[in-house]
């Protein structure tokens, strides 16, 4: 029995130092783990981690689709991509999605759009072409008044700018009813940027006259011209086109001819009039092209614009304006001057026009 005893009493023993040793190498690995939770972010930490992680993809386009303003009981003209879907502003889906009235050029281009964009037009589209633009205008701008939004897009780039819409605006300025823009893609714009021409002071001609006596006499108005210039062309007149400006302008003027803008297959000529007169004949371009040529030299101005009257010349006629609408000689020589002004847009000295019309008199 004592002998039961004694090996019951090893068996404990060995047993309790066992589990001391166990309760010790366990204490080494709680300390361990705990110096790594330490480091570690707690569950609730983790979750806020992740919610902060969706708030920063909510900032992306969707977010600006949300946050985007859609002004009710306003026109807005909004800019529509003019060949690269992408170049699709958020402020352009979310009036897309939002707007009461969607008053388009072609509703089949319209709903393309919306396709490959995704977005859903949820109100009501009208078609509003050059055919149909005027009489359409105040029938939307009654809704306007109830407190509608109207979008007006066209089929590529910004209402108005060869395209429908001048209608409506002038319609709501003289109603006065709010109306506003999403800009955006602009041909004119991209190609005067790629063109490497000076950007400061341009003009936009818009396309072309379509017959050769109407568009070579426009484009003589135009010879003097100092700003860029930028012209729209299809591709069944761009040769006549070039043909044309060379004819008028000369073969050393620089230009550039841009075509498919913001497409794949995007492409800018440039060089001299002659140069790309040439290239239009070996490699005839397709699709819509955007022109632009350099203005003017001086030189060039100097010799295309009309003769200056002379400072005699405008005494003669200051005398004669006085005598025949019976006004003071100072009177008349200030219309005269007002009316022939100088070669570079100055007006003639109107003391020196006096003296000689004094040195007449004598």
């Amino acid at each position: 029995m004592e002998r039961m005893n004694e090996t019951l009493d090893l068996k404990l023993n060995e047993l309790s130092a066992n589990t001391a040793e166990v309760t010790g190498t366990a204490g080494m690995v709680n300390t361990a783990e705990m110096a790594e939770m330490a480091e570690s972010p707690t569950a609730a930490e983790q979750s806020g981690t992740e919610q902060s992680g969706t708030e920063q993809s909510g900032t992306g386009l969707d977010a600006l689709v949300r946050g985007t303003d859609v002004p009710q009981g306003t026109v807005v003209m909004a800019a529509t991509p003019i060949g690269n879907t992408a170049d699709a502003s958020a402020r352009l889906i979310a009036l897309l999605e939002r707007a009461d009235i969607v008053a388009a050029e072609d509703t089949r281009r319209l709903y393309a759009l919306a396709n490959r964009l995704g977005v859903h037009v949820n109100g009501r589209v009208v078609a509003y072409h050059d055919h149909n633009e005027r009489d359409k205008s105040d029938g939307l701008l009654d809704q306007v008044e109830t407190g509608a939004t109207v979008l007006v897009v066209s089929d590529a780039g910004m209402p108005t700018i060869n395209d429908p819409g001048l209608a409506i605006v002038r319609r709501a300025i003289e109603r006065g009813l709010p109306v506003t823009c999403a800009p955006g893609p602009s041909a004119v714009l991209d190609a005067l940027c790629l063109s490497g021409l000076p950007t400061d002071r341009f003009c936009y001609e818009g396309f072309l006259p379509r017959k050769h006596s109407e568009r070579v006499q426009y484009l003589r108005t135009l010879r003097s011209e100092r700003r860029t210039i930028v012209f729209y062309e299809t591709l069944h007149r761009i040769d006549d086109s070039m043909a044309d400006l060379l004819d008028v302008f000369g073969p050393n003027r620089k230009m550039a001819l841009c075509r498919e803008l913001t497409k794949d297959f995007e492409q800018i000529r440039r060089g001299t009039i002659a140069q790309i007169r040439q290239s239009v004949i070996n490699e005839p371009p397709r699709g819509e092209m955007v022109l632009v040529v350099a203005g003017a030299s001086e030189e060039e101005a100097d010799a295309a614009a009309p003769a200056s009257l002379s400072v005699e010349d405008l005494a003669v006629l200051s005398i004669d304006r006085a005598q025949e609408d019976n006004l003071r000689i100072k009177d008349a020589i200030s219309q005269v001057v007002a009316e022939h002004p100088l070669a570079d847009g100055s007006l003639a000295n109107r003391k020196q026009v006096y003296n000689a019309v004094l040195a007449m008199k004598q």
